[in-house]
């Protein structure tokens, strides 16, 4: 029997608001050790920041960590899976999105934790989390 994502997920995920600065971000970033943090407004997610967002969209252009809020540099349309979700499909959807983690939800779509690829390799074939791997790694366009 295929095993779900609210086997292997990590739950209760910290979140941060789109109002706080991007050094509350990255502070918070620092403290729980983590890269990515889900924008939440309440119990609704906005997005997704993570500490690339924070040098690419914002540090690299000029703009004030101390001032310029989480909502200006986040990713918004973020990708999402729910917890009764396959970890085979979520894989697979992790390929085709070119995306190493996704936010998890239960149906009524309240924020119940985050999944990582790491955190379905030992769920599957090393062949298919490699396959996955390759797929998300594939070399971007750069932006000149």
């Amino acid at each position: 029997m295929a095993r779900k994502i609210r086997e292997v997920m990590t739950r209760d995920v910290e979140v941060i608001n789109p109002n706080d600065t991007l050094r509350d971000a990255a502070e918070k970033m620092r403290s729980l050790n983590v890269g990515p943090l889900p924008v939440c407004d309440g119990q609704r997610i906005l997005g997704m920041i993570t500490d690339r967002d924070i040098v690419v969209r914002a540090i690299a252009l000029g703009r004030d960590p101390n001032t310029t809020q989480v909502a200006d540099a986040m990713s918004s349309g973020i990708e999402y899976c729910f917890d009764d979700d396959d970890v085979e499909d979520v894989l697979d959807r992790m390929k085709e999105s070119q995306i190493r983690r996704f936010i998890v939800v239960d149906q009524s779509k309240k924020l119940v934790g985050i999944v990582a690829i790491g955190d379905l390799a030992g769920e599957v074939s090393e062949d298919k989390v490699g396959e996955t791997l390759e797929g998300i790694s594939e070399p971007a366009t750069p932006n000149l």
